[in-house]
């Protein structure tokens, strides 16, 4: 048996309580949040109990932790936990700051502790079946990497206040996603940017809208699109263009029936918001990391794949500022 700590009792933090709960290899044993009540009452759901920081880290029973709470705290109890020996499940990012991020993983590294980053789209069944059949050459050689990411509607302002900007909050999934099935590091960025939902969003200094273009040192290509107002529901489509074809990987719905009539043909939209629609990758994100741990599997993706796409956001935000191309190498 596995047990945890777990920092965050919010809306992540429930999710990842209750798949714990039903691991049968795992167990929550302190819950740590600033907000007491929320902790009370996720410890009480789940059989934990509320702790401070040092008490949990302090606990020989503990062997890992889960880290989803606010950003700003990520990397500092990322340093704890791996000075603690204890294994580590953060929530994306690691840190706003890449060089809060480099001593983060660098502690990781010194401590020698499994660490995985919650980029769970990896781990949505249809997207790992497309990434697979991608790395066995069903398609041929890449070429072209497509990624649309569109929210259902705009977070609360006082949300994006904090959030570190569009490129650190919501593109670094579609980053991480588009090295993933590229096979090789883009070498370059061009990004472009606007307020087209809100213009409270520009007075934040944000943006709400995005495309973005990448390129590998071969040549082979990524585009993402992102927008924070989608009306239908949760857009979440994938498509990559190889040699020999191509393969998609589109929305989820809540069910298949489609009507037909003399009007229209209609079917169900796509789900509403990613508690929804990646709840599966949730649970087999939860489960890799603890087959990780238990049994000394390969950590599907941590510190380093964290960093890379940090840097491809950076690289992004300096791209629209300055309306050129940036080369992966000037952020480092």
């Amino acid at each position: 048996m596995l047990h945890f700590a777990q920092f965050g009792a919010g809306r992540i933090g429930a999710i990842h309580a209750a798949n714990l709960a039903a691991h049968p290899a795992a167990s929550l044993r302190h819950v740590i949040d600033v907000d007491r009540a929320a902790a009370e009452a996720l410890a009480a759901r789940h059989g934990a109990r509320v702790s401070s920081a040092e008490e949990a880290l302090a606990d020989p029973e503990v062997g890992a932790v889960i880290i989803a709470s606010s950003t700003d705290t990520h990397a500092g109890l990322v340093i704890a936990a791996a000075r603690a020996g204890k294994a580590i499940f953060c929530e994306k990012p690691i840190d706003l700051s890449l060089a809060r991020t480099d001593a983060a993983v660098a502690a990781v590294r010194q401590a020698g502790v499994p660490m995985l980053v919650g980029f769970n789209r990896r781990f949505d069944p249809s997207f790992a079946e497309l990434q697979r059949r991608v790395a066995a050459g069903a398609i041929g050689s890449v070429e072209q990497v497509i990624v649309t990411s569109r929210d259902p509607g705009l977070p609360p302002l006082s949300y994006l206040r904090g959030s570190g900007g569009q490129f650190r909050d919501m593109t670094i999934h579609d980053f991480d996603m588009a090295a993933w099935l590229l096979g090789e590091a883009p070498v370059e960025v061009f990004a472009y940017g606007a307020a087209l939902v809100d213009p409270e969003v520009g007075a934040l200094g944000d943006i709400d809208s995005c495309m973005v273009l990448m390129r590998t040192a071969s040549g082979r290509m990524a585009h993402i699109n992102n927008s924070r107002r989608a009306t239908y529901g949760y857009d979440q489509r994938i498509e990559v263009l190889g040699s020999l074809g191509r393969l998609i990987a589109g929305n989820r719905t809540p069910t298949t029936v489609e009507q037909a009539d003399a009007d229209s043909v209609r079917r169900d939209k796509p789900l509403h918001f990613f508690l929804e629609r990646y709840a599966e990758a949730y649970r087999a994100e939860l489960a890799a990391f603890i087959e990780a741990v238990t049994r000394g599997a390969p950590v599907p993706v941590g510190a380093g794949e964290a960093r890379a796409a940090l840097v491809l956001a950076e690289a992004a935000l300096l791209s629209l500022r300055e309306h050129r191309p940036v080369a992966v190498a000037e952020i480092g």
